[in-house]
């Protein structure tokens, strides 16, 4: 299906109809081969059925069995990482460019069977088409993106001068030995084999643990990395829930982490890790509060579409999703109008229906979270739009919410500053966008934020004093989502992230490297 466009997060505009006839003919084969089946751990190039097994069910329908899954427990965990640490020092001394012809042509796999893999990632999280095939497009590219990076830098190295002629030196950069990786739910597919792509093509072994709502998923990327001809113990897979990750977190035996997570469970990894003999890099992403900002020249459409695409796509269950928008006071009418009609226009439903843009939150935990924040915010502030359980028909089976939009909480209200991982946006006006930035800023988090403005020192105030690591200006497809490999990074600031240097771009693949300096005299 070449001739079918790419899905990405912004190219919105194009003609997807083919791509829809194709998902209509597909989704039901697919479902029947791909779902109700046992999916075992894999270690040193074997699969493994030790521990309690347990089912999985889809978001969109709780009669929708995922598959089963062995929940790995410490014993099989200090296996992995031993069979990884054994099969290190060969996957090495292979050198990037063999690691990368590797991954390349694991890439090459994953693209043959994007669209299995997409409906899968549809049905697992309860993503729409388009956020499923985008992902999915997104982790090749990320693949193929880090495969290039390390090839344009020569594995990141550099001749330096001798501080004399008898000299010679440079700076090379080694692996560490063992990565952990723990991904989310949200995005299956394109967080993990970013993370995963980046720690082997580093030269890492990795164990990898996906999320226990995403273990589909997780499988199916490992199976399509290793047919990619991967070397058995390189990439180990397994499956459970916290027990599992705690683990692997206290196993004295991985050399790093790379996780993307809430705060709490980063900054945790990130004290454990501390807490051994040697320091060990977390590559943490944790989240965000992201606010966007609508000024009085802006083109209150555009807003309406980025600040509604933002706020609710993937039932806003996204670190990079809008929670709160600050909204010039004296347009704050007509904005909340148009706001409400573009909202009304995202049908929440069965993501296997091409209309449907908003699929279900993803368990019952999450759905009590969302009952409580509307409870709180109808005491607090006022409801605009939505706010309640949806029900009949398919919503009677699974978790599904209506996109809720509020208004006139206080700024301090806990709603304006935790992560709530739903479809719940908060509508705060403004008299002075320095003011409403200074808000902003006061959060705990720093990861995406937007701007709709045509003014120009407005936007320059904007970049030059909001604190995030990813910024958007006038974009209709996501006031705060989107970013892509190779042309947006995705770095998190304050309690977004650990490194100060994010995914997607230049600076996240030499974190999974350590620095060398060989200083070499005489001619050998």
């Amino acid at each position: 299906m070449n001739d079918l466009p790419r899905v990405t997060y912004s190219n919105t505009g194009e003609d997807f109809s083919g791509v829809h006839a194709h998902l209509d003919a597909i989704i039901p084969d697919a479902e029947a081969r791909l779902l109700a089946k046992s999916r075992p751990a894999f270690i040193g190039g074997r699969d493994r059925t030790d521990g309690n097994l347990v089912v999985a069910r889809s978001p969109i329908d709780f009669d929708i069995v995922l598959g089963e899954f062995p929940q790995a427990n410490a014993a099989l965990v200090d296996e992995a990482v031993k069979t990884a640490r054994a099969a290190f020092p060969a996957w090495r001394d292979k050198g990037w460019a063999h690691r990368v012809d590797t991954l390349r042509r694991g890439a090459d796999i994953l693209e043959v069977r994007k669209w299995d893999v997409s409906v899968a990632c549809l049905i697992e999280v309860g993503k729409s088409r388009f956020e499923a095939v985008g992902e999915v497009e997104e982790a090749i590219d990320l693949i193929r993106h880090y495969c290039s990076e390390i090839e344009r830098t020569d594995g990141f190295s550099e001749k330096r001068p001798g501080a004399s002629s008898a000299e010679r030196c440079a700076v090379v950069m080694r692996p560490y030995g063992v990565f952990a990786v723990i991904a989310p739910f949200n995005f299956p597919v394109a967080l993990s084999l970013g993370m995963v792509s980046a720690a082997l093509v580093a030269g890492n072994t990795v164990v990898f643990k996906p999320s226990d709502a995403a273990g589909l998923t997780g499988r199916l990327v490992v199976e399509a990395l290793v047919e990619g001809g991967l070397p058995d113990g390189v990439l180990n897979l397994i499956q459970g829930g916290r027990e599992t990750g705690k683990a692997l977190v206290v196993n004295p035996h991985v050399d790093g982490f790379a996780l993307t997570g809430s705060n709490a469970v980063g900054m945790s990894i990130l004290r454990s890790a501390a807490s051994s003999h040697a320091m060990r890099p977390v590559l943490a992403e944790m989240g965000g509060k992201n606010s966007a900002f609508v000024t009085p020249g802006a083109d209150l459409s555009v807003a309406a579409s980025g600040v509604a695409r933002s706020a609710f796509g993937l039932s806003g269950q996204k670190c990079s999703a809008l929670s709160k928008v600050y909204v010039a006071r004296d347009i704050m009418n007509d904005f909340l109008g148009v706001l409400a009609d573009t909202t009304n226009k995202l049908l929440a439903g069965d993501p296997r229906r091409q209309d449907v843009f908003i699929g279900p939150v993803i368990n019952r935990a999450a759905l009590d979270r969302f009952t409580l924040a509307a409870a709180e915010a109808g005491t607090a502030g006022s409801i605009v739009l939505g706010g309640k359980q949806l029900t009949g028909e398919v919503f009677d089976r699974g978790p599904y919410v209506e996109a809720t939009i509020v208004a006139g909480l206080p700024a301090e209200h806990r709603i304006n500053c935790d992560e709530l991982f739903l479809p719940f946006l908060s509508v705060l006006p403004f008299d002075v966008l320095e003011d409403a930035i200074t808000d902003a800023n006061l959060c705990a988090y720093g990861l995406t934020s937007g701007i709709y403005t045509q003014d120009k020192a407005e936007l320059d105030r904007f970049l030059n004093t909001i604190e995030a690591g990813v910024l958007y200006a006038n974009r209709a497809s996501g006031a705060t989502t989107g970013a892509w490999p190779g042309f947006q990074t995705f770095c998190g600031w304050k309690g977004s992230g650990t490194t100060g240097k994010g995914g997607l771009g230049s600076w996240y693949l030499p974190q999974f490297m350590r620095e060398q300096s060989h200083t070499i005299f005489g001619s050998p």
